[in-house]
C-alpha cells in the first residue's frame, strides 16, 4: 500500500525521506528475490489456486446483502483519500468510497459490527490482513499505481458489477481482466495496474489483502515484513482516522433514530 515510484498505491503510502525511500528500495528488493523467485513473476493468479476462495464465493449473496444496507447510507461512507491522505493523486471528491473493516490485521470495531456476517466470512480467509467495501463511482477512473511489497497478494470479490461484460475492469500488468458478481480476481498490486468503472452506476468488491503463499523458512521472514509494515505511522495515523469515521457515523445514525421516534 504505497510505492517509492511516482505513483502511489492505495492504502500503503509510508511516510519516508528519499534516503529511506532508497534503503527500503534495496533492501525490499533483495528479500523479494529470495522469497519470490519461485513460480515466476505473475500478474493474476487464477482462484482455483487458494482452496478457500470457494467457501467465500459461496456466501457472496450473504456479503451483498449486508452491503446494501451500507449503500442505502452510501453518502455517511467515508471517501478513499480522507482515509489515506497521501492517496489524493489518484482520487478526489466522492468517486472511491471505502468501508474499512480491518487494516493490516487492525480491527475497525464499529465497522465489522456493522457487517457482521461479512465478518464471519472474511476469517475463512488465512491469514488476512486487509478487507474493505470498495466502492467506485459511475465512470470512475484509478490511474496506474503499484503496491509496496510482493508479500501481500490481493483479492477482490465481486458484489455489485454493472454494464455489459468489460465495462468494470482492471489491467495489471500487461493483463486485463473484468469484475462479475460472485467471482473472484486476484493479482500481485506491486504490477502496475489501472481501473475503470465505464457505467451509470456504481462499482463495489470486497477487497482483501492477505499474504502471499512462501515456502518455510522464508514465509516466516514474510510474516515479520508484514508486521514491520503494520506497525508504520501511514498504517497507524489512517487507523485513527478510520476508527473516528466510524464513531461519527454510529453518532450520526443514533441520532437519526432518536428523531424518528420523536
Amino acid at each position: 500500500m504505497g510505492s517509492d515510484s511516482v505513483d502511489a498505491k492505495p492504502a500503503t503510502a509510508l511516510r519516508t525521506t528519499p534516503r529511506d525511500k532508497t534503503f527500503q528500495h534495496r533492501v525490499r528488493s533483495v528479500l523479494e528475490a529470495i522469497m519470490f523467485s519461485r513460480g515466476g513473476d505473475r500478474t493474476f493468479y487464477e482462484p482455483d489456486e487458494f482452496p478457500w476462495v470457494a467457501d467465500v464465493e459461496a456466501e457472496w449473496r450473504t456479503i451483498r446483502k449486508e452491503l446494501e444496507a451500507v449503500m442505502a447510507q452510501r453518502a455517511e461512507i467515508p471517501n478513499f483519500q480522507d482515509v489515506w491522505e497521501d492517496q489524493r493523486v489518484l482520487t478526489e471528491g466522492e468517486h472511491w468510497k471505502t468501508l474499512w473493516f480491518y487494516v493490516y490485521g487492525k480491527k475497525a470495531d464499529d465497522n465489522c459490527a456493522r457487517c457482521p456476517e461479512t465478518v464471519r466470512v472474511l476469517r475463512k480467509i488465512p491469514g488476512m490482513k486487509s478487507a474493505m467495501f470498495s466502492i467506485l463511482a459511475p465512470r470512475k477512473y484509478i490511474p496506474p499505481h503499484r503496491g509496496l511489497y510482493k508479500g501481500i497478494l490481493r483479492y477482490h470479490l465481486g458484489l455489485i458489477v454493472p454494464g455489459p461484460e468489460g465495462s468494470c475492469r482492471i489491467r495489471v500488468g500487461d493483463e486485463v481482466r473484468s469484475w462479475n458478481e460472485g467471482r473472484s480476481l486476484i493479482f500481485d498490486d506491486t504490477h502496475e495496474h489501472e481501473a475503470w468503472c465505464d457505467c451509470d452506476s456504481p462499482r463495489v468488491v470486497l477487497f482483501v489483502d492477505f499474504p502471499r503463499p512462501v515456502w518455510f523458512p522464508m514465509s516466516l521472514v514474510n510474516r515479520a515484513v508484514i508486521r514491520v509494515l503494520a506497525r508504520t505511522s501511514s498504517i497507524s495515523d489512517a487507523m485513527v482516522q478510520i476508527r473516528q469515521q466510524a464513531r461519527e457515523i454510529k453518532t450520526e445514525q443514533r441520532r437519526g433514530i432518536d428523531r424518528s421516534s420523536l
